[in-house]
């Protein structure tokens, strides 16, 4: 189990990676794109596809770094103030619901892939990119999404992590200066 955990790890990594040279690359373009346009004077052809296509992929590709570093928005209102057993069956609760749901996602974005694929979808402007290729991140994306949510279900329901990340005998204050201290640093 502890190289199955260890192997998603390395991939939400690396898709966390992957995604921010999407970003950057995305930004270089933009670049290219305003120095083609109003220094050169030249048309631009694929550079706002590309852009769009970067920016959407970095955004799939790299969910699931943002969930194993919890950098997604999370309301801890409820399990900070429920018993330590009732936050453990939340929060397998909520992983189960969430990966149902991810499970799904992934289901009809691989359709969505494969029919891009097999009928040669092709972008509806000038540049004719094909469209299997920034398609191809939703499935790989979501994919990855759902391992990361599969060891998270795993390392909360074997004990290797708390519950939403709250101790067993942390109370809501305690737990309310320490996310300020780790936001803010030494910040007074």
């Amino acid at each position: 189990m502890d190289a199955f955990i260890r192997a998603v790890t390395f991939l939400s990594r690396l898709s966390g990676v992957l995604a921010s040279l999407m970003i950057a690359a995305a930004v270089l373009i933009i670049c290219d794109m305003v120095i083609e346009r109003y220094v050169l004077n030249l048309t631009t052809i694929w550079q706002i596809d590309a852009v769009t296509y970067l920016v959407v992929s970095a955004t799939f590709i790299g969910s699931a770094y943002v969930l194993m570093t919890k950098g997604h928005v999370n309301v801890e209102i409820l399990p900070l103030h429920i018993s330590a057993r009732a936050r453990y069956w939340l929060a397998l609760g909520t992983a189960v619901f969430a990966m149902g749901f991810v499970i799904v996602l992934w289901w009809l974005c691989t359709q969505f892939f494969w029919q891009a694929w097999t009928e040669g979808w092709r972008s509806n402007t000038v540049w004719r990119a094909r469209l299997w290729i920034p398609y191809s991140a939703m499935p790989i994306g979501i994919g990855l999404l759902a391992l990361q949510y599969v060891v998270d279900f795993v390392c909360v329901l074997t004990g290797r992590t708390s519950p939403f990340g709250i101790k067993v005998d942390e109370d809501a204050e305690e737990f309310a200066k320490e996310q300020a201290k780790e936001l803010l640093g030494d910040a007074p």
